[in-house]
């Protein structure tokens, strides 16, 4: 089943990577979210944040801290949906440790650049990122104990599509913490056709 919004989905799809590569290229920029390691300092991120390498905490653009749902046990294989510039999923691989495994996801390749450079920086050989989307998610069945996400799934029309590959590569009884934007409220048909409405 295809969702339709009212706008066109490859449309919107280019103008969020326009607005995460910026994100990546010129984070000095001012945008209407926050970023930052200071701003991640502030949502009460773990300590593994102070590892994390500024190129890369300079690119953050979470909305809240996944991270206060637990911490992850060695050993876990973890996928980090909208890794961005990896700041996530660099925390991950820190606490699985080199016997677990991190797989970060995004769509814009500008981030996923920042995000490998970051890893090695690190010398962190348990992380792997790909480029690819969360509606459709490149892996087999049941490959993940632990799913994370950070402002990702609320930028994506189709959250039937997101949960449902989830779902799939997701181990029975396996782990979500996602950190969205939630709204109380229906949005209007006008509204819902509005890109800047959906890009940040």
């Amino acid at each position: 089943m295809v969702v339709d919004v009212g706008i066109d989905i490859g449309l919107l799809k280019s103008e969020i990577k326009k607005t995460y590569a910026s994100v990546s290229q010129e984070p000095e920029t001012d945008f209407i979210f926050p970023t930052g390691r200071a701003w991640a300092e502030d949502l009460g991120y773990p300590d593994e944040l102070s590892q994390v390498p500024d190129f890369v905490a300079e690119s953050f653009a979470g909305v809240a801290n996944p991270w206060v749902l637990g911490r992850l046990e060695p050993g876990k294989r973890v996928l980090d949906i909208g890794s961005g510039a990896g700041m996530d999923t660099l925390i991950a691989a820190l606490m699985v440790g080199p016997e677990g495994s991190v797989t970060g996801i995004d769509m814009t390749p500008e981030m996923i650049d920042k995000a490998r450079r970051g890893a090695a920086e690190l010398g962190l050989n348990n992380v792997t990122f790909v480029e690819g989307e969360a509606e459709t998610l490149p892996f087999d069945d049941a490959s993940f104990d632990v799913v994370l996400s950070n402002s990702v799934i609320d930028l994506i029309p189709d959250k039937d599509a997101v949960f449902s590959s989830i779902y799939r590569v997701l181990v029975p009884g396996g782990r979500l913490q996602v950190a969205d934007v939630t709204i109380q409220q229906p949005v209007s048909e006008e509204g819902r056709r509005k890109i800047d409405l959906w890009t940040g």
